[in-house]
């Protein structure tokens, strides 16, 4: 009789038989310890903490590329065919899918998987989505340790995918040595509509589906880009912008973009910028942690919520002060007099 994956969870075996598994690279129970480290029950949330302090001295050995874009970009093809070249230059990839539904219905396992078609079933690949959790601190935390797991399994290249432009984008940075930005030319004003902050965010820019009609609109793209880049200001990693064209279908550019990844990579190992920043990405983790603890347990304190409902209870013309009634609160949570 087959067994779901969630089954065999709640079927818990120690942390070692994880750990020498995942070390081992076992798919299946890396698997497993994925839907652990996602789960919100406590005890799979102990093993999963216990799971990760014993492969922790084994991560931190792969290349964290984030990419991001506006609907209908294509980020799905262009994974497939840039993770092609990826595995061809004797890496093993993972690809992690910020997938903000897969809570409920897992509905996207099946999707990436039939997007991804030819990678997918690749050798030294492992597709795989991550729940953003209902927040932006739950995309990072989850994704996070999703990393640091497929690490120890032996994955040095690992692509996280954002479903779109939007609140996850800042996650996906957090947690990732290269931010890639993809945009679609021929669509109207190709600036109108991205966040500053979104181009801020980007190491760099590729504009995809230069092919047939479309070549001519890609490279006049190119070069807007490139322009509203000199009015931005210049990275703290030192390395500048650069904005590329690819066909995903046509397999055009790619290697190239391949090549700026590499590039980049050996100028902030060079330069030190590498390790600086994924030291300051820890701290910030961190700090991320913290603030989410203490805001579930604020929330969930009985006498806190009853306060707050009597709150929500009073009538429209019973003026309140917010700030003053929220500082109050939070000391009657800390105890203080």
């Amino acid at each position: 009789m087959n067994k779901t994956l969630s089954s065999r969870i709640n079927n818990l075996q120690p942390p070692e038989f994880f750990i020498n598994g995942i070390l081992n690279g076992d798919i299946a129970i890396l698997s497993r310890a994925i839907t652990l480290v996602e789960s919100t029950n406590e005890k799979h949330k102990d093993l999963a903490q216990k799971i990760l302090q014993g492969i922790v001295k084994k991560t931190g050995n792969s290349f964290r590329l984030g990419i991001t874009g506006v609907p209908g970009v294509g980020k799905s093809t262009f994974i497939e065919s840039f993770g092609k070249e990826v595995v061809s230059k004797g890496h093993k990839l993972a690809v992690l899918a910020i997938d903000p539904s897969s809570n409920k219905s897992k509905g996207s396992i099946l999707g990436d998987k039939t997007r991804m078609e030819e990678l997918s079933v690749m050798k030294n690949v492992y597709v795989r989505p991550s729940p953003s959790s209902g927040t932006l601190g739950g995309v990072a935390k989850a994704t996070y340790e999703t990393i640091l797991l497929c690490e120890a399994a032996g994955f040095d290249f690992i692509i996280i995918e954002t479903v779109g432009v939007g609140q996850s984008e800042m996650a996906v940075s957090q947690i990732s040595d290269f931010f890639l930005l993809l945009m679609l030319a021929g669509a109207g004003d190709e600036l109108q509509g991205i966040k500053r902050g979104i181009m801020e965010m980007a190491d760099s820019i590729v504009i995809t589906k230069a092919d047939g009609n479309n070549i001519q609109k890609a490279r006049s793209a190119k070069v807007q880009f490139e322009s509203a880049l000199h009015l931005l200001q210049a990275p703290e990693s030192g390395f500048t912008t650069k904005v590329e064209t690819c066909s995903s279908l046509e397999n055009k550019g790619i290697q190239e973009v391949y090549a700026l990844l590499k590039k980049y990579k050996e100028f902030v190992v060079a330069n030190g910028y590498f390790v600086h920043k994924r030291n300051k990405q820890q701290y910030e983790l961190l700090l991320n942690v913290i603030e989410e603890n203490l805001k579930q347990r604020f929330y969930s304190d009985p006498e806190i919520a009853k306060a707050l409902k009597k709150i929500a209870e009073k009538k429209q013309n019973d003026a309140i002060v917010p700030f003053t009634l929220g500082n109050e609160l939070i000391r009657k949570f800390f105890g203080d007099k």
